[in-house]
């Protein structure tokens, strides 16, 4: 929480005149083009270098590609309203192109090229990296005395700017998560015989003493002079009152819950009044394998939704590959092979525990399972149907929000991933898409959260994910 604390208080010492110089790296505008409005009342500074790096991206169809190409859109409408150089009111410009940030935008923006001498110009030839060129930049304002602030989403560009003496920010330190005070979804509360005794018979429990419930929240009730007598339930905000989870005897599709995690899961992916799930968990603890389970009961057995969308982050682990031959399904199915291994588990009769010797290929060929690459889905609307999408902790909150809103009428959000193993260089734990989301929609009935401990995969899997 460090970064957070840090951020806050550079904001307010801003509020108390002391104004900054915030100068934001070429990964930050990648990641958020509108983020030239959300320092306040100080000055925003973005090296030349910082605009040249953009130019680069502004081809790219993807997420990073669309923001480079919002920017420059948006600096070349800036230039109506002053000099770039000489600084161009962000209030001016916030109320012509983003309605949004008017009430909190009053600061400027300067693109920042150097002074032609020969101490600045020797300094900047025999800076050849980018980000070098950006960090001279900050220690050229710096030597005006001014105050300096560089925002990067880069970790080591953080470390070396602050061995030369620059104070260097994330951009979205606010909206980190603590993982140790991460909310897990769940939680154990002792209660008295009588009191288990009376949720056993009535199925349900007022709890007067219960400390800031949140929706949707899960509880191990424990019996305070027996703790191997216990019952499961789960927190109902309109009733104000603790209700039993779902129980399943056959499971989903032959797949059985291990765990209470697992029981809980089933639960939240079973309620059809929960558009938004989130599971967390370490790998094998069952996190992909339930999501597809519950969906293909809701969409094949119930006939809740029209049909699964199923989807995962791509990135690679290791060296990239490069380019892959084949049409888009051929290029997919390396990234989706984990999908496709977990339909054909329960697809087999073996773990459906009755006879449904069909392919995944059958249901994808008659359109009630889609897999489909995060690169398409913008612009989409997706309505009456179960969305997965898996490894979303190498999203960021900025993605996740495209995905979540592509959301129609009658969809359900299956949102999974490990914090613990990001393959995306500019987010971490902290403040990855899955986190972000969970921590979000604590309080909301829409969304429900748990995280899961045990890994269920095999013993072999569970001893390396704790040893290795």
């Amino acid at each position: 929480m460090a970064l957070v604390r840090q951020l806050s208080n550079i904001k307010e010492d801003s509020s108390k005149g002391e104004k900054k110089f915030f100068i934001l790296d070429t990964n930050v505008i990648l990641h958020d083009p509108n983020a030239v409005f959300v320092f306040g009342d100080n000055t925003v500074i973005i090296p030349i270098k910082v605009i040249e790096e953009i130019d680069k991206f502004k081809r790219d169809l993807n997420e990073t590609g669309k923001n480079a190409r919002t920017f420059c859109r948006m600096l070349d409408a800036m230039r109506n309203f002053g000099s770039l150089s000489q600084g161009v009111p962000l209030q001016v410009a916030a109320d012509a192109l983003t309605p949004g940030h008017k009430q909190q935008v009053q600061g400027e923006l300067k693109i920042f090229v150097r002074d032609i001498s020969d101490e600045t110009e020797g300094m900047f030839q025999t800076a050849s990296q980018a980000d070098t060129q950006i960090l001279m930049t900050a220690i050229e304002l710096a030597k005006q005395h001014k105050k300096v602030v560089l925002v990067t989403k880069d970790v080591n560009f953080r470390v070396r700017a602050d061995v030369y003496g620059i104070t260097a920010v994330d951009y979205e330190a606010e909206s980190q998560v603590d993982m140790d005070e991460f909310y897990p979804g769940w939680r154990e509360i002792k209660l008295s015989p009588d009191d288990l005794q009376s949720f056993y018979k009535r199925r349900e429990l007022q709890v007067d003493q219960l400390d800031n419930p949140h929706a949707n929240e899960y509880f191990v009730m424990k019996d305070r002079d027996n703790e191997k007598n216990t019952a499961l339930g789960k927190w109902d905000g309109k009733q104000k009152k603790i209700v039993p989870i779902l129980e399943l005897s056959k499971g989903l599709w032959g797949v059985m819950p291990r765990n209470k995690e697992q029981r809980f899961a089933i639960d939240m992916l079973m309620n059809d009044e929960i558009p938004l799930v989130t599971l967390v968990g370490k790998a094998g603890t069952g996190k992909t394998m339930l999501a597809l389970a519950a969906g293909l009961t809701k969409v094949l057995d119930e006939n809740v939704y029209t049909k699964m969308l199923v989807s995962r982050s791509i990135f690679p682990l290791g060296r990239d590959l490069g380019a892959l031959p084949g049409e888009l399904e051929d290029k997919l199915r390396p990234w989706m092979q984990p999908i496709y291994d977990n339909f054909e588990f329960l697809l087999s009769s073996k773990s459906a525990g009755r006879d449904r010797r069909v392919s995944y290929k059958t249901i994808m060929d008659f359109g009630e399972v889609e897999i489909e690459a995060l690169t398409y889905i913008r612009g989409r609307t997706i309505p009456n149907q179960w969305l997965v999408v898996d490894e979303a902790q190498n999203l960021t909150p900025h993605e996740i929000k495209t995905i979540i809103t592509r959301a129609g009428e009658g969809t359900k959000v299956v949102l999974t991933g490990d914090p613990y193993q990001i393959d995306n260089p500019y987010i971490d734990a902290s403040n990855n898409a899955i986190i972000y989301v969970a921590e979000k929609f604590k309080d909301q009935d829409l969304g429900a959260h748990v995280m899961l401990l045990r890994g269920e995969r095999s013993p072999l899997a569970e001893l390396a994910s704790n040893l290795l």
